[in-house]
């Protein structure tokens, strides 16, 4: 359960993210996705923010805020540039995994490097062979004394290329039933023979940020970095640092979304066409009504699965319905506002063009959304209210 934060406490937290957004990613965000280059002097700036650790508990070195800032923070980040959210945000997962089921050896050994950015680091989950079937996932880690020694690939890996430390769901045991209790979750830092990082992935969006393959051969780690300190309980701890993978999510899909509609706004009272600002024609006001109200409605429910977060509850349905709904909300706004621009929201100079690239990330990451269709469907008809 998150400390609630003072309202006057988080507007300060947001604003001062909000100017950083605006001085320093703005400007440059156009030129960072067309040369795909990640922005390490503005990762310096985020270390020095304290955006490494914003769930982290002072007690570790970190901000120790609530979920609902989080999310604030996330939202006002992808305003300007949502690739730069991802640096921290399967950072966060591996923090949340560390600070709730790690041992309080793990907690001191790795948390204040991580709440500081000394140390950066990522979510090693999807493999070639699947994603969304991780009860299933190929990847070995066997006990060799005190040692594991993993093999396998890990594929789509955020801060894979300039990230430090990855919390990498294995399998520890090939005969558990059902398969999901045959998996652990290591601590896996960089260094040593036997892990290499592999190809950068060329994507359509979500540029300006390292995305990569994470390749290992008889790669030994050892069994301190077993989060937990026990076998078996890894699949439960990635599900549930995913829960507040899918909030970080939503926020970026409610802000890129935000984005989208502010242009779209701006440029529909300055286009003229027939005489008149098209903000004044029916068939652009119909559209600007839809997606602020869409917009509006995501960003209430990921707050809802924020504010349930910080109460301590389980939130795999209220995160799944928020990362579901907004992102394709975001989708949806970012091609509305193409269709007001017209032309113009169609080349490279408009960053309409942009956010209608990085809008499918959301709709992908963290879970697609069909499998998280399927987990909210289970999820009600689990509830009592609905029992027949």
């Amino acid at each position: 359960m998150a400390a609630a934060i003072p309202e006057e406490a988080r507007a300060q937290i947001v604003a001062l993210v909000r100017d950083f957004v605006r001085r320093d990613v703005i400007p440059v965000a156009a030129e960072l996705d067309r040369e795909d280059k990640v922005p390490l002097d503005l990762i310096e700036k985020m270390k020095a923010l304290g955006l490494f650790g914003i769930t982290v508990p002072e007690e570790y070195g970190g901000l120790g805020l609530d979920y609902t800032t989080f999310a604030m923070i996330f939202e006002e980040i992808s305003k300007g540039f949502m690739s730069l959210s991802g640096a921290i945000g399967t950072h966060h997962i591996l923090t949340y995994v560390l600070t709730h089921s790690g041992t309080e050896e793990q907690k001191r050994r790795f948390l204040p490097d991580l709440a500081a950015g000394r140390k950066r680091g990522g979510l090693a989950l999807t493999e070639p062979s699947g994603g969304s079937d991780v009860a299933n996932l190929q990847m070995t880690a066997v006990r060799d004394g005190e040692e594991y020694v993993l093999n396998g690939t890990k594929m789509f890996i955020t801060n894979g290329r300039y990230g430090d430390a990855f919390c990498l769901l294995a399998r520890s045991d090939k005969t558990a039933t059902p398969r999901h209790r045959g998996l652990s979750c290591f601590v896996v830092e960089k260094g040593g023979e036997g892990f290499r990082v592999g190809r950068d992935l060329d994507k359509l969006g979500y540029r300006g940020l390292d995305t990569c393959e994470l390749i290992f051969e008889d790669f030994r780690v050892p069994v301190e970095n077993l989060v937990g300190g026990v076998e078996g309980q890894g699949f439960g701890q990635v599900m549930s640092g995913l829960e507040t993978g899918r909030i970080n999510v939503a926020a970026r899909a409610v802000g890129v979304a935000q984005a989208a509609f502010e242009a779209a706004i701006r440029y529909a009272q300055q286009r003229h066409a027939f005489g008149a600002p098209i903000s004044q024609h029916q068939a652009i006001q119909l559209k600007l009504a839809d997606m602020a109200t869409k917009i509006q409605a995501a960003r209430l429910l990921t707050y809802d699965a924020a504010g349930k977060k910080d109460r301590g509850e389980r939130v795999d349905l209220e995160s799944g319905m928020a990362k579901l709904f907004a992102s394709e909300v975001c989708q949806e706004v970012a091609l509305e506002a193409m269709r007001v621009h017209g032309g113009y929201g169609y080349i490279k100079e408009s960053p309409v063009e942009r956010y209608y690239r990085d809008a499918p990330l959301m709709i992908i990451g963290e879970g697609t959304n069909e499998i998280l269709r399927l987990v909210i469907a289970r999820q009600l008809l689990r509830r009592p209210e609905y029992q027949i």
